[in-house]
């Protein structure tokens, strides 16, 4: 991978984005990870840091690193962000409706809060809201639908995790949030990599040969990964296909959104 190719292509696919949407600014959630910590730094680069805006989303079981952490790169990117405390309204909502302490749904609030407010920011600064998934988590439906997975476009969609690590280097991205373990951050001593059950570097291994290389489970079994988690993955895969798609809409006439009208957005520009 030439990462300098690659910056290029991401900068210039950010800026064209922005322009043919009719912005001018753009608007991120911050959490001090290292996803929302390359995008940030791929925004300040294609847009500058005046045009760049970052939100810090906390909930009271956040760690206090991750917010600290993502204040000092907003500050060393001199772009401009905000602070907003999510607790009062997650916990007034669970107040009123109790959860039995399900962690997921606590989550899944969490990362549904933040992109309402983010959306209300992205009114209040005329700034198109930029995603921070990955190939990773896109793949296998590691997101909260209308939560993190809502924006209006990836930057990091296409690159897998271990390849964001890489990209994150090149460009300078602070060592101590590239050598935090990956978390949504959503609960104490929660990790991506105990959710998901492996580790990112197989996850990745795994992922590339069966949807880039197109390669059948029998043949990636071969070069010495399990069935078992090879298996595994792929039922990920087909079971949050759901979320990588628009809404299903039922075909009644000639021309039905998302199935026969799919011109690309700036189709008539």
């Amino acid at each position: 991978m030439n990462l300098d190719v690659v910056q290029k292509v991401l900068v210039n696919f950010i800026q064209e984005t922005i322009r043919k949407n009719g912005f001018q600014n753009t608007i991120v959630g911050v959490s001090g990870g290292i996803d929302s910590a390359l995008v940030l730094a791929l925004l300040q680069r294609a847009l500058g840091s005046e045009h760049t805006f970052g939100l810090l989303m906390p909930y009271k079981l956040s760690s206090e690193d991750s917010l600290k952490d993502g204040k000092e790169l907003c500050e060393q990117l001199k772009v401009r962000y905000e602070v907003i405390d999510i607790s009062p309204s997650v916990d007034g909502y669970f107040n009123r409706f109790p959860n039995d302490k399900n962690k997921l749904l606590i989550g899944n609030k969490c990362a549904r809060e933040r992109m309402s407010i983010l959306y209300d920011f992205s009114s209040r600064h005329k700034a198109l809201v930029a995603g921070t998934s990955n190939k990773s988590e896109l793949l296998i439906g590691y997101s909260t639908i209308f939560g993190d997975s809502a924006a209006a476009f990836l930057p990091l969609g296409d690159l897998y995790k271990t390849q964001v690590f890489v990209l994150a280097r090149h460009l300078n991205i602070p060592e101590k949030i590239i050598l935090k373990k990956p978390s949504a951050d959503l609960w104490q001593d929660q990790t991506d990599e105990g959710e998901i059950g492996v580790t990112y570097k197989e996850l990745d291994e795994i992922l590339y040969r069966l949807v880039d290389l197109r390669l059948k489970p029998v043949e990636i079994e071969k070069a010495g990964y399990s069935k078992q988690t090879i298996e595994r993955i792929k039922s990920m895969i087909i079971s949050s296909q759901y979320k990588r798609t628009m809404p299903q809409v039922c075909k009644l006439q000639p021309r039905t959104v998302g199935i026969d009208f799919r011109y690309p957005r700036d189709w008539n520009k």
